[in-house]
């Protein structure tokens, strides 16, 4: 984010976001103290209140997420819907997805979250191909992204949301050379006519599709 915004306006845009609460705050502390060679993967406090707020914006009921590590995103998901919403949480570790178990308890949403422990594009494969999807997010491995993309696309409603993490690379997009997988899918995604997107300097870059 420094590298892309002013170091000094970083603290103050943190300040001026509705701040994490006690369980999120928990949670990212748990994650960097039992996992602290990964813990980077993790979505920082202002990503998962934009993730809260989107949810809540586009009135979503049924979403997905792929890519869930220790469960911060699906949390700040899940808040959004409301009591009779589902999220389907798609990873492929145990060990990670039982501190987000945790947490979702604590938190009162475990009951919302769908957690399916295998890899991605089988579970998105295997589900039925009606646009019922309101919400989906995506921050899982790289060179998966233009797969989950083709499947979860067709499956979203009518102005139905995903959003892509990780969109900017820390600046390797920018590399005409590159064979980066994710510069890559942003072609496909400002190509794509089904869709309208805008891609956000949020982090380390956040693309917003709405299905037309």
């Amino acid at each position: 984010m420094d590298d892309l915004i002013a170091p000094a306006l970083v603290d103050y845009l943190e300040a001026h976001a509705t701040a994490e609460d006690e369980i999120l705050r928990d949670l990212a502390a748990a994650t960097r103290e039992q996992f602290p060679g990964a813990a980077g993967m993790q979505v920082s406090a202002d990503e998962g209140r934009l993730l809260t707020l989107i949810t809540q914006l586009t009135g979503a009921r049924t979403a997905v997420e792929v890519g869930v590590f220790t469960g911060y995103s699906a949390l700040c998901i899940a808040r959004g819907l409301p009591a009779d919403g589902h999220l389907l949480a798609c990873d492929v570790s145990d060990e990670w997805t039982s501190l987000a178990r945790v947490y979702w308890k604590r938190a009162g949403v475990d009951d919302r979250i769908d957690l399916r422990i295998a890899p991605a594009i089988d579970t998105l494969r295997a589900l039925p191909g009606d646009p019922v999807i309101d919400l989906a997010f995506v921050d899982a491995d790289k060179p998966g992204y233009r797969d989950y993309y083709a499947e979860l696309v067709p499956r979203l409603r009518p102005g139905g949301v995903l959003l892509l993490d990780n969109v900017l690379m820390g600046g390797r997009v920018l590399d005409a050379h590159s064979t980066h997988p994710m510069r890559a899918l942003n072609d496909d995604v400002v190509r794509d006519d089904r869709v309208d997107s805008v891609m956000l300097p949020v982090r380390d870059g956040v693309t917003l599709v709405r299905k037309r």
